[in-house]
């Protein structure tokens, strides 16, 4: 390990011993502090109120100085990287089809499916899918996997890196989410591996977790933050493709294959107090609920074998009405946090009209438009899209990063929301104060929502961001 290395940790365990003594020499005093009042008063026979007096002011400043240093400190978002896939892992429609006639094991009827899904999916031609996918018959094996995901971390990492100026010797967090490819050792190993990290960096994979990982993993870093003080955590979302591909015939297990696309997100954050300076956003509430108890939301969308053992995703016809219970469920409780009394009363009292006076009456929806600016919601496609949005009744320009997203980059899984905020800051959209709600749900299903505020301007970010070269042609309107 070099050096430098030995010394940051030399310096954080430095810090960490310092700031025990610094508490414990706090309550150490507070408790000479306390004798020696009494005993004071004591000496002076004073009255028992005085003893009292001294025992509530000892007591009250204990309570303000344990809270002082038992409070979590903010988590900011310093920035983020898109990964843009290089142009020779592009796919328009009529290749994507062109190759899925050329494999034997398709009938016409199963690419005539392929072709109505693609049509309908709300993407657009210049998605990417990985290179292993491109071959006849596609790749997918364990090393192409491990080329995929070489290929879509290590250009996010050193871009993130360049862009907040930070070397991998300051990461203390590193959490990598992909659903699909579990490959040992793990990819937060690849990682730090890759980049030399700390031997006391606290790494975490996350799988399994589908589309709401990012946001889920975000949660998490924010957990661990709040016993760490002074720490940067680094996110890495990615979905791995070529271990995703679905081989077979069936119509449900086919649909992943026509809908997921190529994409990957880092994301830096932290709780140091120098950060509000520089950070882009803070993280004001984040929540997490799932249905994995209810059947229906648990087989909605599941891996599993098809008739002939052949291994694919099965996306169930209900999946949509699962999802709008599974968001209703989150927004409820993640409302009653920040809505208006107002809103909140009226969606009680209809509530209570529905259940007691008119079945008929339809359940107020809480106007969210009102404490949040902008919304980056699932891409998973344009029907789901369209559902969250009646849900939140949201607009057309509400939607239209999530839209948009879709249609350039397709579904990218958990990192799409990320695309989606770039999006709104490539437009210059965000403005300082502005409140952004990241909601992801994945498979399970589980539902994860993280509001941001941002803290400062945001500008010049469609020169440099994963929109750079296309931001000038968007919003469009034929994506309905």
């Amino acid at each position: 390990m070099p050096q430098s290395s030995n010394t940051a940790i030399s310096n954080k365990l430095l810090l960490a011993r310092m700031a025990s003594f610094f508490t414990q020499f706090i309550n150490l005093s507070i408790l000479v502090l306390f004798f020696s009042l009494q005993t004071l008063l004591i000496i002076q026979k004073r009255q028992p109120i005085y003893h009292f007096l001294a025992a509530a002011s000892c007591f009250l400043v204990f309570v303000v100085a344990k809270r002082y240093a038992s409070t979590a400190s903010t988590v900011y978002l310093v920035d983020f990287s898109c990964l843009k896939p290089p142009n020779f892992c592009r796919v328009p429609f009529s290749t994507y089809i062109e190759h899925a006639r050329m494999l034997d094991f398709l009938d016409e009827e199963s690419v005539a499916f392929m072709a109505k899904v693609l049509k309908h999916s709300g993407q657009g031609e210049q998605t990417y899918i990985p290179p292993a996918i491109h071959y006849i018959p596609p790749k997918s094996g364990h090393q192409e996997a491990l080329k995929e995901a070489h290929m879509v971390l290590f250009p996010v990492v050193e871009d993130l890196f360049s862009k907040t100026n930070t070397s991998p010797e300051e990461i203390d967090v590193l959490i990598v989410n992909c659903s699909g490819f579990c490959p040992a050792p793990s990819l937060s190993s690849i990682i730090v591996n890759k980049y030399s990290m700390r031997e006391d960096i606290k790494s975490f994979t996350i799988s399994g977790m589908g589309c709401s990982a990012s946001a889920l993993a975000i949660d998490m870093a924010q957990n661990i933050l709040k016993t760490h003080r002074n720490c940067n955590a680094l996110i890495l979302s990615t979905e791995i493709l070529s271990t995703g591909w679905y081989p077979g015939k069936e119509q449900p297990m086919m649909v992943l294959n026509c809908l997921f696309r190529m994409g990957a997100a880092a994301i830096l954050v932290t709780n140091k107090r120098e950060a509000e300076k520089t950070a882009k956003y803070k993280l004001l509430y984040s929540l997490r609920t799932q249905r994995a108890f209810d059947d229906k939301g648990y087989y909605s969308a599941i891996r599993e074998e098809d008739s002939d053992g052949v291994t694919g995703v099965t996306l169930r016809r209900d999946l949509l009405q699962v999802a709008g219970e599974t968001v209703r469920a989150n927004i409820v409780v993640l409302g009653s946090k920040f809505l208006p009394y107002k809103e909140m009363i009226l969606y009680a009292l209809s509530i209570i009209k529905k259940k007691y006076l008119n079945k008929s009456t339809e359940i107020y929806v809480p106007d969210f438009k009102r404490v949040v600016q902008h919304f980056c919601l699932p891409t998973s496609s344009k029907p789901v899209i369209r559902e969250i949005g009646k849900g939140l009744r949201l607009g057309e320009r509400e939607m239209e990063p999530a839209m948009m997203t879709l249609h350039r980059f397709g579904n990218q899984s958990s990192s799409s929301l990320w695309y989606e905020l770039s999006y709104m800051e490539a437009k210059e959209r965000v403005k300082k104060g502005d409140r952004v709600w990241l909601l992801g749900f994945g498979s399970g299903l589980k539902c994860s929502s993280l509001i941001w505020q941002c803290i400062r301007p945001i500008v010049g970010e469609a020169q440099k961001g994963v929109w750079a070269d296309t931001i000038h042609s968007y919003p469009i309107s034929s994506v309905d």
